[in-house]
């Protein structure tokens, strides 16, 4: 029984960190890709959403995706797909996309805004460290309960 005191918060934590690894790669391929400073006009091929939850609880998180295609000057077309987009952006219309020179497939139709992607990105980060330090926390409190040496 004593393992699942420590299974868990472990299990908690690595989803946590694998979390905030993928934040923080998002927000430097954004960055990237807006610092290049190269643009294109790319045309919204298709959007659709993909619905998550409400298994019961009745609670569901919707996401608009967006597929977008552009030809960059050094290559054949680049299609992408990216999530969150704006809902007023349907299928044929035209957007500017902002990629970097050697991964175009990495580009994104987001406008810049750099501070508040930073600003996402570290209050984020600030919740997954709250949420690891609760693990920890836990898994102490859990260890001086039990009376034993942490394994």
């Amino acid at each position: 029984m004593e393992f699942f005191f420590y299974a868990v918060p472990a299990f908690i934590a690595a989803v946590v960190v694998a979390m905030a690894v993928k934040v923080v790669r998002r927000f430097w391929e954004l960055r990237r890709a807006w610092s290049s400073g190269l643009t294109a006009e790319a045309r919204c091929l298709r959007t659709f959403t993909t619905t998550s939850g409400g298994h019961g609880d009745g609670h569901a998180t919707t996401t608009l995706h967006h597929v977008y295609e552009f030809t960059s000057p050094a290559g054949p077309p680049v299609r992408f797909e990216e999530e969150n987009g704006p809902a007023t952006t349907v299928e044929g219309d035209f957007v500017t996309v902002h990629y970097p020179a050697d991964r175009p497939h990495r580009a994104t139709a987001h406008a810049p805004s750099p501070a508040r992607s930073a600003a996402s990105m570290i209050a984020l980060l600030l919740f997954f460290g709250v949420v690891l330090a609760f693990c920890v926390f836990f898994v102490l409190t859990a260890n001086d309960m039990s009376g034993t040496d942490l394994p």
